[in-house]
């Protein structure tokens, strides 16, 4: 059967790239991607044909990837971190229900998301029930962000946002994180992660009546905790009960 493979690329490293991933790249004759996304792996791309163009082209991006298949091509659409979270492994899905590519089957290959890295780099956040939202608003209507951010903010959810702001987007950064203090207090810690896994990669640990709105650009992974999350030795948790539970390990 003809396949078109949606593949994570994971956060930035090669490092962080899956054996499966690499092994699916280097099957693959023709890869589809985002140039940018294109650039993080110019290695594992030696003799193969190219698809690349830009943001807001992710449509064109893959229609033109099932139609390579359909001509006989073993394809590769790579997104950043899973291409199932923010990325191509859905719309593909989608293109692939038409008539047009029917017996095309889309497989997903799994990869290490943003939020997992984030979250290893500063500590184990996310070690309770947690979400993640993007607040970008290109595709999602604002008032479905703003509604989603009230319910993760009052029901105490450890929450990290992917997209948190650029030059032009400031508005919903800001009432996400004033939301998130009103519901937890002033002291709730929260992390601010730039570039996770490439150059440049930094972070930083505070509390969200000090959130640095200055540095949040369009890299950046915010993870918001929650009531159990804790701030020691310089590491960001959230305690999921253990302590609770069997008692006598901490001092």
């Amino acid at each position: 059967m003809k396949t078109v493979y949606a593949v994570g690329l994971g956060p930035g490293s090669l490092a962080l790239l899956t054996p499966e991933a690499r092994e699916v790249i280097g099957h693959c004759d023709t890869i589809a991607g985002y140039k940018t996304y294109l650039e993080q792996i110019p290695e594992l791309l030696a003799g193969k044909r190219i698809i690349a163009n830009g943001m807001r082209q992710e449509v064109d991006r893959c229609r033109a990837a099932l139609e390579a298949a359909g001509d006989g091509a073993e394809v590769a659409v790579i997104s950043s971190g899973d291409a199932g979270i923010y990325g191509m492994a859905g719309l593909l899905l989608e293109l692939a229900e038409s008539e047009e590519f029917r017996g095309i089957e889309i497989r997903v290959v799994p990869g290490i998301t943003a939020a997992s890295a984030a979250a290893a780099l500063v500590g184990a956040p996310l070690m309770c029930d947690f979400c993640v939202i993007s607040l970008s608003d290109l595709l999602a209507d604002r008032t479905v962000i703003l509604r989603r951010v009230r319910a993760a903010a009052e029901n105490d959810f450890v929450t990290a946002l992917y997209n948190p702001g650029s030059t032009k987007r400031r508005d919903l950064l800001e009432f996400t994180v004033e939301t998130f203090r009103k519901a937890g207090g002033d002291e709730l810690p929260v992390a601010v992660v730039h570039d996770i896994a490439r150059p440049g990669e930094r972070f930083s640990i505070g509390k969200i009546s000090e959130f640095p709105f200055e540095e949040i650009n369009m890299t950046t992974i915010v993870i918001i905790g929650c009531s159990r999350t804790v701030v020691r030795n310089g590491r960001m948790y959230t305690l999921r009960g253990y302590q609770e539970k069997y008692g006598g390990f901490r001092q």
